[in-house]
C-alpha cells in the first residue's frame, strides 16, 4: 500500500484533507510544516525571519526526505515543497502524489489574510498568490498522479474522490 503525498497551493486544504484521508486509510498523518515547527520549537514565520526562505527550504527538504521514507503515511506538504528537485524526486519515487487544486478566489477567502503565512506578508496577497501559482502550477501538474479540485467542496467529498482514485489504481484494498 503506497504512501500518499498531498501537494498544491496554500489554502487548498492539504492538511484538512490529509487528516481525514489518513483516518479513512488507517495511515499515519504528517503535515511537513507542523513537523518542522515541532522540531524547531518555533513557527514558520519565525524560521523565515531568522533563516530566510532558503533556510526554511533547507529544513523542508530534510523533512520531506524523512517523511516520504515512512511506510503507510499521508503527508501534507507545504505549497512550495515542490520547488526543489530533491523533494520532487522523493515525492515521485516514494508514493502516490495527489494535487489538491483551488481557484484563486476561494484561496483568497481561505487564507488571503492569514498572518501565519510569510509569503503573504505583502500589500497585495491576491497578486502574490497569482504569481506563486503561475510559477508553481506547471510543476504541480507534472508531478501529480491525479488532480482533485477542492473549491466549494465538502472535505468528505474530496476524500471520497481521492479514495476512489486510489482504489482504481490498486493502491488501497478494495
Amino acid at each position: 500500500m503506497a504512501s500518499i503525498f498531498l501537494i498544491g497551493p496554500m489554502g487548498a486544504g492539504k492538511s484538512t484533507v490529509g487528516r481525514a484521508l489518513s483516518n479513512k486509510l488507517s495511515y499515519d498523518f504528517y503535515d511537513s510544516d507542523r513537523e518542522i515547527e515541532a522540531r524547531c520549537g518555533v513557527d514558520i514565520p519565525t524560521i523565515f525571519e531568522y533563516e530566510g526562505e532558503v533556510g526554511f527550504r533547507d529544513r523542508e527538504a530534510a523533512m520531506i526526505d524523512e517523511l516520504t521514507a515512512l511506510p503507510k503515511t499521508v503527508v501534507a506538504t507545504g505549497g512550495g515543497a515542490i520547488l526543489r528537485d530533491a523533494n520532487r524526486t522523493c515525492l515521485r519515487n516514494r508514493g502516490h502524489v495527489v494535487l489538491l487544486s483551488v481557484e484563486l478566489k476561494e484561496q483568497l477567502r481561505r487564507i488571503g489574510f492569514d498572518t501565519r503565512r510569510p509569503l503573504l506578508h505583502t500589500d497585495d496577497p491576491e497578486a502574490r498568490l497569482r504569481s506563486l501559482m503561475e510559477e508553481r502550477a506547471p510543476i504541480y501538474q507534472e508531478l501529480a498522479h491525479v488532480e482533485i479540485a477542492t473549491d466549494a467542496r465538502r472535505m468528505h467529498h474530496v476524500v471520497t474522490k481521492i479514495f476512489r482514485h486510489l482504489k482504481s489504481k490498486g493502491l488501497v484494498p478494495a
